[in-house]
């Protein structure tokens, strides 16, 4: 249910033009049979078709697990952060191990081969910025809350000035479009930034 209630307000924001930012911070959706009779699936894809399609800024921030379609459904997003020891795949590194190798214990293994951390998708092009913690989070709260806010900051100076062009809006949506559509891509090598 929090997938739809989340693309209500994301719409409510597009039509009163405030920029819409979202913090990313679970496993992934609700693995139950109640969840899937729910539509559970179908609300996933809905909110992933309203948030490519927004006419406003969006920003998402991992700050801790991004998992699956959970973290996706509300992670489509104009610019995506991550604090540094955050990481963000599709699938769990257990989820991967069980599949690849039919063993959970590999997932660090797996971890490693889905190179799911800040660094990594930075280098990838899929994170926009990286955003430094002193130490772990939760040992500075702080600290990190204010180092998000700074990066969330930035990001936003720089969206609104494009948006404030011009045919800004239709900027913006052009530019997230290209930028799912290089998530895609396979290179032989990645460029390092």
């Amino acid at each position: 249910e929090g997938y739809r209630k989340a693309e209500r307000l994301m719409k409510h924001a597009e039509k009163f033009g405030i920029p819409v930012i979202t913090f990313i911070d679970t496993p992934g959706a609700e693995p139950g049979v109640g969840s899937e009779e729910r539509g559970q699936g179908t609300a996933i894809a809905e909110s992933l078709l309203t948030m490519a399609s927004l006419k406003t800024p969006v920003i998402s921030m991992v700050i801790g697990e991004g998992g699956s379609g959970g973290a996706l459904a509300i992670g489509m997003s104009d610019r995506i952060l991550m604090l540094e020891n955050a990481v963000y795949a599709v699938a769990s590194p257990e989820a991967c191990a069980a599949i690849l190798w039919k063993d959970t214990a590999k997932a660090p293994d797996a971890a490693e081969t889905m190179r799911i951390t800040a660094a990594d998708l930075y280098a990838f092009g899929i994170v926009d910025e990286i955003v430094p913690e002193p130490v772990p989070a939760h040992e500075a709260p702080q600290a990190t809350i204010s180092a998000a806010g700074d990066a969330l900051t930035r990001q936003f100076e720089d969206l609104m000035r494009l948006v404030d062009q011009p045919s800004g809006i239709d900027r913006l949506m052009e530019l997230r479009y290209e930028k799912y559509r290089r998530m895609g891509v396979w290179e032989d090598a990645v460029a390092s930034r």
